[in-house]
């Protein structure tokens, strides 16, 4: 049966995470995870359940996107089908004819796994690479030193610290505690931590989520803040020790995290922090 696109809905959210769960593995290439949509429930479960699709066949899932703005259609593929042929030509059709309802027509970026066929054949369309990303990655096979900051662990009481701390690290933040409730209640936020470091003098310096995809797999940071007031004194390298630790408790094999190589500070703060770059990635990109 050659593969079908579709919107999974509300009541099909879960289903999905779990294959997002499934395809994470130890030297996975770079790729949508359970975290990432996570992450996007701040908005909801029915704005989450708007902007994810699949592709099926065969009575399984084989692919899902998750449309992280207008412009971007992030792709992840089962890994047994990364090559399959019918369902890259599915996917190359379906991300650029916008009577499929996936990408407007104009510009838009594809994110997908290295390797995988529909890459080729995007490119064979005209389609070109982007500015990179860097994955870092940090093994989770010995214990974690500890951090050297006081750690707080969101619950439903504390989540203006965390949602301030957000709001003041990243212009244009719109976090807000309704939306940490709303993230909180999604299915992935059941493998997830929010933390906050706090400084000396007890005031809340930086902030960080972390996305468990389940014991023995990699964990996700996303995403990870340091106030704009109080940069410069290593509290981006305390927390992310502090994210890893966490990780590590959830029974992560691994810590990554992706960052555009163009910000050194962030790639130099993962560095320090333990984490190991990997091969450099690039979106791929269609011009208006």
């Amino acid at each position: 049966m050659a593969p079908a696109a579709g919107k999974p809905g509300v009541d099909g959210l879960r289903e999905v995470v779990g294959v997002l769960r499934e395809w994470q593995y130890e030297g996975a290439p770079a790729q949508l995870h359970p975290g990432d949509l996570g992450w996007f429930w701040r908005f909801g479960a029915e704005a989450t359940a708007e902007a994810v699709r699949t592709w099926s066949g065969n009575g399984r899932i084989l692919a899902v996107g998750l449309l992280d703005g207008p412009e971007l259609l992030r792709l992840t593929i089962a890994p047994d089908a990364r090559r399959d042929e019918e369902l890259a030509q599915r996917l190359l059709a379906d991300v650029t004819e916008p009577e499929h309802g996936v990408l407007a027509e104009g510009r838009a970026s594809v994110e997908a796994p290295p390797g995988a066929l529909v890459q080729e054949l995007l490119c064979g369309d005209g389609w070109s690479a982007d500015e990179p990303w860097t994955p870092l990655c940090r093994d989770l096979g010995r214990p974690v030193r500890d951090p050297g900051l006081r750690i707080e662990v969101t619950g439903p009481t504390r989540v203006g610290a965390r949602t301030a701390v957000q709001r003041a690290s990243f212009d244009g933040s719109t976090f807000t505690d309704e939306h940490w409730h709303a993230m909180a209640a999604g299915t992935p936020y059941a493998d997830a931590r929010c933390l906050v470091a706090h400084d000396a003098l007890g005031e809340a310096v930086a902030a960080v989520t972390v996305w468990s995809a389940g014991p023995g797999k990699p964990g996700l940071l996303e995403p990870m803040g340091v106030h704009r007031e109080h940069r410069g004194h290593g509290y981006g390298k305390a927390i992310t020790v502090a994210a890893a630790a966490a990780l590590r408790e959830l029974g992560s094999s691994s810590a990554i995290v992706c960052t555009p190589s163009s910000n050194v500070g962030a790639v130099a703060t993962y560095r320090s922090a333990g984490f190991r770059p990997l091969p450099e990635t690039r979106d791929l990109h269609r011009d208006a």
